[in-house]
């Protein structure tokens, strides 16, 4: 609980804080701080760096006195949804500042988004010293290597490829078909195409193309039986290219070569320098289209190559402009104090912005930055060792993006104030719309749309969810539409209803269409943003739940609703782990959270607003019950007949759908929920959200513990590599988690209140700017527990501002006064709760060994073997 009694302070009181902007000064040095230093090279690819721009993530590192990296970019897809890399690239300097025994000096600056690795050794008494910076233009997807040295050298640039055959991908449990994973049990054979790659115009040409006789959708589509509908439904994958160039100023073409990198055959186009140097620059100028004719592709390759190759200084300019914007938007700045640098609260701050950096990478994406490890992924085998799939291989999929996951990572960008870069994800659920309507007008006959959980902008379901005619993944026996053998809690093999996937685990788990029609509404009330384009897919999303279980009612009891004209929510799932739901507690509080929303704002017709008017008094009441003691808590749904995974779906009325709210609702039903609950806790890993739930729930010390774990340095070199978790590497939903988690301490925004401070602890001194509800950015300085410098914009909003916790202004002005009391000051700090320096310096040092050993419950999660990677696959 929270130490002391919270206490709120309205707007009559804020009179005696400084309204100034307290921020401006000092956080370009923290941001400084943050920057990653290395001062040796990497053993291997795990040991990479993250830099890129646009739409493209780069693993930058040095091995063996060679500079490598691996390029990714958004829309990367291939024939059969892998998400691939577009290569690697290898530098080799001559002579060598790299070699062994060099001084050495690699970092990632985040404020420039650029990677500058320094090397000098001294060679036949001759000085060599160098510096290669790796960096992405924003505005668009080039990257850029400038290599710089004291005195002349030459340079030779590789351009390496391990795609140059047709291959066919294994299956298996988590097998090669993993990757691309609506195929996974396909009974049939899946082969990836080879890539395209060969010297061309003094530099190297390279691409993968989509061949016209791939699998998806057409397979899927037949799978599902909707060949009526193949002409409306989306196909991203149809003619699809993605490649580039590798170009620079005075190299030239020199030849191929073929290597092994760890277990991974490939071969090397190379270019060299035509003369020493003291300057060189290279670029890779990249181009994805779906474009049916190859030529024309090539042809729009060329022009932007040309245009890249003469605009190096204005792009590198407008890049920096663009990232210097981007940290302005927020920020959350821990503050300690000098030589505090290994505490974990600075630890969880640094790590905070180094992972929205991660995400600001990919601000330019057609798709959005994955769950499971964005574009930043590297070899498989380093992250587990039976995983000898190269460079190009994830769990969990390239094309399909899992919902539940997904979320997590695009949730905090709210408050972080990027809501521009949020469209990629909402745009999956507006391109698949087509096939999600037909699913449900061809398999339940009724009006609405229904998405997979595993999302894909086709809108189909997952092609290894719905099951294939065969052993692994089985699709069992289909009964008809309302057969009540159909209850949800079966799973492959099983009699399966018609137009439902045979994986029991997200057969019935449909919210995520409901959460992510949210955060578009949620968007729009905190940026005004357009989400017109947006409004059929909220609209259906929302009718489908409507129609779908009156309709099922009938069927099995003659009557739409129930005796209080309520909906009937069964069979159903709450998420993932309560199965056999009826009335599930998710569904419930995001279909209330939606309808409010939709008239608070007066979104669509009145004719919309008319019937979710109608639509609001059908939804049904969230479940309440008794624990063992007798204490009232919250239920996962009002019944359910089995159990099968770790989520906390009963918390989901806290958040995200900001059902209950902390001074203005009893929190205590969820604290005792939380309690008495017998559902796995304290897994830090990839996707839970205790760290989320604390804070919504007042519980400042729990939520300070939670996310400093979840916010501690990644077992990998890289400190925001988390995972694998039950995920990949890097996890970006662990990421993500522990952004919201600092975000809830600080700031809760529900309704037109903002309320400060609901779990922050009083002695963790921070710098904040966070963006509110409509278009209200907020700023403060916190010190020793009191907001010491506030700025509201626009003013106006002032009024809505609540301060929540801290210390009173009578302990605050009586502490200085009662140090003279010497040896009781520690005891009266304890019992006014009044933080000290050395208090604050005890607590890190009793935490150290935690830090420092990386306990098993930071890294594996806690409650071991509750919560297994297979919980999808079953």
């Amino acid at each position: 609980m929270k130490r002391g009694s919270s206490f709120t302070i309205g707007i009559a009181v804020m009179g005696v804080l400084q309204m100034c902007n307290p921020t401006s000064a000092g956080i370009s040095e923290a941001f400084d701080a943050y920057n990653v230093v290395w001062d040796s090279p990497s053993k291997n690819s795990s040991e990479s760096m993250p830099v890129g721009g646009h739409s493209i993530g780069l693993n930058v590192w040095v091995e063996n006195g060679d500079v490598l990296f691996y390029m990714q970019r958004s829309g990367s897809l291939s024939e059969n949804g892998e998400y691939l890399k577009l290569g690697r690239m290898r530098l080799r300097l001559q002579p060598n500042p790299f070699e062994n025994g060099s001084a050495y000096r690699q970092e990632l600056n985040l404020r420039e988004s650029t990677v500058e690795i320094e090397g000098s050794r001294t060679d036949e008494g001759k000085n060599i010293k160098a510096c290669v910076r790796v960096w992405v233009e924003i505005d668009e997807p080039v990257v850029h290597v400038d290599i710089d040295s004291e005195t002349p050298i030459k340079v030779s640039a590789f351009y390496e490829n391990w795609r140059t055959n047709d291959v066919e991908l294994t299956d298996g449990q988590y097998g090669g078909r993993f990757g691309c994973f609506s195929l996974a049990g396909y009974p049939g054979k899946v082969v990836r195409h080879g890539d395209s790659v060969k010297h061309a115009d003094r530099g190297v040409l390279f691409f993968h193309r989509n061949p016209d006789d791939k699998l998806i959708p057409d397979l899927l589509i037949k799978q599902q039986g909707l060949e009526d509908y193949a002409d409306e439904i989306y196909d991203d994958l149809k003619h699809r290219t993605f490649g580039g160039i590798l170009q620079g100023e005075g190299f030239v073409p020199d030849g191929t070569e073929d290597g092994k990198y760890l277990l991974t055959p490939y071969r090397a186009w190379k270019l060299r320098s035509e003369q020493a140097s003291r300057k060189h620059r290279l670029q890779v100028v990249t181009h994805i289209a779906q474009e049916p004719d190859q030529a024309a592709w090539e042809a729009h390759l060329s022009a932007r190559a040309a245009k890249a190759a003469g605009n190096q200084v204005e792009a590198r300019a407008r890049m920096l402009a663009w990232w210097d914007a981007f940290w302005k938007r927020s920020w959350i700045v821990p503050r300690m104090e000098a030589g505090d640098r290994d505490s974990r609260v600075w630890r969880a701050g640094r790590n905070y912005q180094l992972f929205r950096y991660q995400l600001g990478c990919n601000s330019r994406g057609e798709y959005p930055s994955k769950f499971n490890g964005g574009s930043f992924t590297f070899d498989s085998s380093l992250v587990k060792s039976g995983k000898k799939f190269g460079p190009d291989w994830r769990q969990w999929g390239g094309a399909v993006h899992t919902a539940q996951n997904q979320r997590l990572v695009y949730w905090p960008m709210l408050k972080a104030g990027d809501a521009d870069m949020m469209k990629p994800q909402f745009e999956l659920y507006r391109k698949g719309l087509p096939a999600a309507r037909a699913r449900v007008k061809e398999h339940f006959g009724h009006a609405g749309a229904v998405f997979s959980e595993y999302a894909s902008a086709t809108g189909l379901a997952l092609g290894a969810g719905w099951g294939w005619q065969g052993k692994r993944r089985g699709r069992g026996a289909e009964i008809p539409f309302g057969d009540p053998r159909a209850d949800a809690t079966k799973s492959y093999g099983a009699p399966v209803e018609k137009g439902v996937m045979a994986n029991g685990a997200i057969s019935y788990h449909w919210e995520s269409q409901v959460e992510h029609a949210y955060m578009l509404l949620e968007a729009n009330r905190f940026t005004g943003m357009d989400i017109s384009a947006y409004l059929p897919f909220i609209r259906e999303s929302l009718i489908f739940f409507d129609e779908h279980y009156q309709k099922r009612r009938v069927m099995r009891d003659k009557e739409p609703l129930d005796e209080n004209g309520k909906l009937v929510i069964f069979p159903s799932t709450s998420c993932e782990s309560y199965r056999g739901a009826t009335n599930p507690s998710d569904l419930v509080a995001g279909l209330s959270a939606c309808i409010e929303s939709i008239l608070a704002q007066k979104i669509g017709t009145d004719a919309d607003r008319s019937y979710f008017e109608g639509l609001r008094k059908r939804v049904p009441e969230l479940a309440f019950g008794k624990a063992k003691n007798g204490a009232r808590i919250i239920l996962p749904a009002a019944s359910h007949k089995r159990y099968g995974n770790c989520e906390c779906p009963q918390f989901y009325p806290l958040f995200p759908f900001n059902r209950f709210a902390l001074g203005r609702d009893d929190m205590k039903v969820f604290q005792d929920s939380w309690t008495y609950g017998t559902f796995p806790k304290n897994m830090v890993q990839s996707w839970h959200q205790d760290g989320i739930f604390f804070a919504r729930m007042g519980l400042t010390k729990e939520a300070a513990d939670y996310n400093l774990k979840k916010l501690a340095d990644s077992p990998r070199r890289f400190p925001t590599f988390w995972g694998p978790g039950h995920d990949w590497v890097p996890d970006h939903n662990w990421g993500g988690t522990g952004m919201l988690g600092l975000q809830e301490m600080l700031m809760q925004t529900i309704g037109d209140s903002i309320r400060l401070l609901p779990a922050w602890p009083d002695d963790w001194d921070v710098d904040f700017k966070l963006h509110a509800p409509m278009r209200t950015t907020v700023e403060a300085r916190v010190r020793d527990g009191k907001i010491v410098e506030l700025k509201v914009d626009p003013p106006e909003r002032k009024k809505d501002v609540v301060i929540m916790g801290g210390r009173s202004e009578l302990l605050t002005y009586l502490a200085p006064k009662l140090r003279f009391l010497g040896p009781f000051w520690s005891l009266l700090g304890r019992v006014f709760c009044l933080p000290t320096r050395a208090r604050v310096r005890a607590r890190e040092k009793r935490k150290s060994k935690w830090e420092t050993a990386r306990s098993d419950d930071a890294v594996s999660g806690g409650t071991k073997g509750v919560c297994p990677e297979f919980r999808r696959s079953e």
